[in-house]
């Protein structure tokens, strides 16, 4: 299943996920979720990276590679002096996450060694807005 898709680079991770088959599958995303587990305060902590998506030479499958991570960031506001440190997953935000649902392939990921992939499934819902002329 992974003869398409290069070996991960030295200092890089594969990490490969399948999406279940559902009904109208065009009415759906999935959000590919890179990050680390961290030990942060109050503070909102993020990393910033594209990911950036690539095709398998010769097979023309998608993939995608996340090289450059900056950060961690922060928004370095006091916090309160009981407050304890926690350990949570901090996410890499940037653009390249939001992909196209499909169940036939797998989604294929190079992420820097010590990082995670995580996903999330979008669905539209019935309700649709109507724009007004103006």
């Amino acid at each position: 299943e992974m003869k398409p898709y290069p070996a991960a680079d030295a200092g890089f991770v594969r990490m490969v996920f399948r999406l279940p088959e559902v009904e109208n599958e065009q009415d759906r995303m999935v959000e590919i979720i890179v990050g680390q587990m961290q030990t942060v305060d109050c503070n909102r902590t993020w990393f910033g990276g594209d990911l950036k998506r690539h095709i398998a030479e010769g097979w023309g499958y998608p993939y995608f590679v996340l090289t450059d991570v900056l950060g961690p960031a922060s928004t370095r506001m006091a916090c309160p002096p009981d407050e304890k440190e926690i350990e949570a997953f901090v996410q890499v935000r940037g653009n390249g996450y939001l992909q196209p649902y499909n169940s036939r392939l797998p989604i294929v990921t190079y992420v820097p060694e010590g990082f995670s992939v995580r996903y999330r499934i979008w669905a539209a819902g019935d309700d649709i807005g109507h724009a007004e002329a103006r």
